[in-house]
């Protein structure tokens, strides 16, 4: 019998190496260990789902591009789809997820949540959308199915984090990992100071997204600023004052002015749900006023170049007689061309990707998807206000609190940023954005199980801590259903 058994592991080994040889010799060796890398998530990700949110962390902003060659057209403006390396650790992690609830059917797909639904409807009028376009001619079939597919990877992120996140340190420690990742790149940020030029976060190609990179250091920011707000340990403090220091610079060197425009929107809703309103937004009105007294000479500049750039060809816009600078002008005529475009298909719009490139948010989202997809797009944003404002009356723990109202700040900073960038289908915004509309989603749970472990180890009745799954410990509405609406 051990002969018989010794026999077949020897097979075995000798067939794996024969197939290896045949791959090696026919195939690139790098693709061979892109296929081991990706291979060694997978199991990772099964065995310890955990595991594969922190990968999933730090690659969201430390992962390179990938141009994907012959996909054009439409909004591609024949650039080719952008895929990074955590588009590719998305899917990855992802099967494996999927795998794992097969393998365990008592983990359940989709949790129930007050977000299943708009984005149910969403991805919907997506699918429809773009499967008209495509009939129609006006979408390349390989590009609207590329960039549909980008679009919805971020409710992926959504999912898996509401459906593999169980306790309150894990929450934590994954949370410190995102603001880790961040200070990396402000690191990567300053250092580009010395050179000139507007800074961008790593791996953005060689022209760089200083827009979206200012976004995402708005929404770390405000969440930074939240927690700091109600943080009561030393060393939590001064982690996140750190954070806020790391995030200054850079996020002024990145000459966004849209990133400007939305620090301060998120500022003030910041003042307005801390507990002392009066004195937070006084000081950063004040601070507002001196800033053309403390800021470099460059960033100035930057911002009133808006208004005083010399004529130029490309300026077609005056507002009250003031000529706005060639950027600006170009999205505010692309927003008139959006709507003049969506007249064309009111109600589906020309489909994803059908239409020219818009770098500007509502106006996309209208002449791709029409006026229904508009419709599903914002019942997304105020289910998500809506989510946020009634868990920060159910959750008391001061974390918790401070995670909410620094969400809350950065959601609006990002929605005034989305008026000159498509916010909300940048992969480096929405993955951080996502995931932490994840946390959001389930923080009372996750807080009422905390409570519910203290309470029994505090009974010490020997049933020690409540080992089911946090999905089968929820109470209404959120009851342990895994539906998809």
């Amino acid at each position: 019998m051990l002969l018989i058994r010794l026999a077949i592991i020897a097979s075995l080994v000798v067939a794996v190496a024969l197939i290896t040889g045949l791959v090696v010799s026919q195939h690139p060796p790098f693709l061979l260990l892109g296929a081991l890398a990706a291979l060694v998530i997978f199991t990772l990700s099964f065995l310890n789902t955990e595991a594969g949110l922190y990968i999933l962390v730090f690659s969201m902003l430390l992962s390179p591009e990938i141009v994907v060659s012959g996909v054009g057209g439409g909004s591609a403006l024949g650039r080719g789809v952008t895929i990074r390396l955590d588009d590719l650790l998305l899917v990855i992690i992802g099967f494996s997820w999927f795998a794992k609830t097969a393998f365990h059917k008592e983990l359940g797909l989709f949790l129930r949540t007050p977000l299943n639904r708009p984005v149910f409807y969403y991805v919907i009028v997506c699918l429809l959308a773009t499967g008209v376009g495509i009939i129609a001619g006006r979408v390349a079939p390989k590009t609207g199915f590329f960039f549909t597919l980008k679009y919805f990877e971020y409710f992926i992120v959504f999912f898996m984090v509401t459906n593999l996140l169980e306790t309150t340190q894990q929450m934590k420690r994954l949370l410190f990992c995102m603001f880790l990742t961040c200070i990396i790149v402000c690191v990567v940020g300053m250092l580009q100071i010395p050179g000139g030029g507007r800074v961008s976060a790593p791996f953005e190609g060689e022209t760089g997204e200083p827009n979206t990179f200012g976004g995402y250091l708005v929404f770390m920011g405000a969440l930074a600023a939240g927690l700091l707000s109600t943080a009561s340990d030393k060393n939590v403090r001064w982690f996140l004052i750190g954070v806020l220091l790391f995030i200054i610079p850079p996020f002024l060197y990145t000459e966004s002015r849209s990133s400007y425009l939305a620090a301060i929107p998120a500022a003030l809703v910041f003042g307005f749900l801390s507990n002392k309103k009066a004195i937070v937004i006084g000081l950063i009105l004040a601070g507002l006023a001196v800033s053309p007294l403390l800021l470099p000479a460059n960033i100035i500049e930057r911002i009133t170049y808006t208004y005083k750039q010399r004529y130029h060809p490309g300026q077609h816009v005056e507002i009250a007689g003031v000529r706005l600078d060639t950027s600006l002008s170009a999205r505010l005529i692309s927003w008139r061309k959006g709507l003049g475009g969506w007249t064309h298909h009111p109600i589906l719009g020309h489909g994803v990707s059908g239409f020219a490139f818009m770098d500007a948010q509502f106006p996309r989202v209208l002449v791709e998807t029409g006026i229904l997809g508009l419709i599903a797009f914002f019942y997304i944003l105020y289910s998500i206000f809506r989510l946020a404002f009634i868990n920060l009356q159910r959750v008391s723990d001061p974390f918790n609190r401070g995670l909410i109202k620094g969400f809350l700040a950065g959601y609006v900073g990002l929605l005034f940023h989305a008026i000159g960038a498509n916010t909300f289908i940048i992969v480096r915004i929405m993955e951080p954005f996502w995931f932490v509309v994840g946390i959001l989603a389930i923080l009372p749970e996750l807080e009422a199980a905390e409570n519910q472990d203290a309470t029994m180890a505090g009974l010490d009745t020997g049933g020690g801590r409540d080992r089911r799954p946090l999905s089968d410990r929820l109470p209404i509405p959120y009851g342990g259903r895994h539906l998809l609406p």
